[in-house]
């Protein structure tokens, strides 16, 4: 029985073998993931970002439509975590590199995340440290 499903902003329509998107807003697609109470990965699922021009909780509107629990993204404003939190929504940060990668930290406890920073423009770069 699925208990979670996760949303990573995607590179591409590859899945587990995309890469997270540096800018949650701008990705084309997100990759869905299903798990079951045991976190086992029951299924995985690309959709495409169903507008080209979004306004502020436009997204996270949309994808509790798509049953969303839990967002992993490389970086995010306060607003937007506000919008996905208000919804319910779970947000981790400074996630980044292969999707499949991501999906096996985060359940097994042992997620790898990066500093993130928002510049003046409200767009974010990640640094490792």
């Amino acid at each position: 029985m699925r208990i979670m499903r996760l949303a990573i902003p995607s590179e591409d329509d590859r899945g587990l073998n995309s890469s997270v998107n540096e800018h949650f807003g701008r990705a084309k697609f997100y990759t869905l993931i299903d798990v079951s109470d045991t976190g086992k990965i029951l299924n995985v699922e690309v959709v495409p970002v169903p507008f080209s021009d979004h306004g502020p909780g436009d997204i996270p509107h949309w994808l509790k439509e798509q049953g969303v629990n839990v967002v992993l993204a490389l970086g995010m404003g306060g607003k937007a975590v506000d919008f996905f939190s208000s919804l319910g929504i779970e947000v981790i940060r400074g996630v980044t590199g292969k999707i499949r990668e991501v999906v096996e930290g985060y359940l097994s406890g042992n997620l790898v995340t990066v500093e993130w920073h928002s510049d003046k423009h409200g767009e974010g770069h990640g640094k490792h440290h």
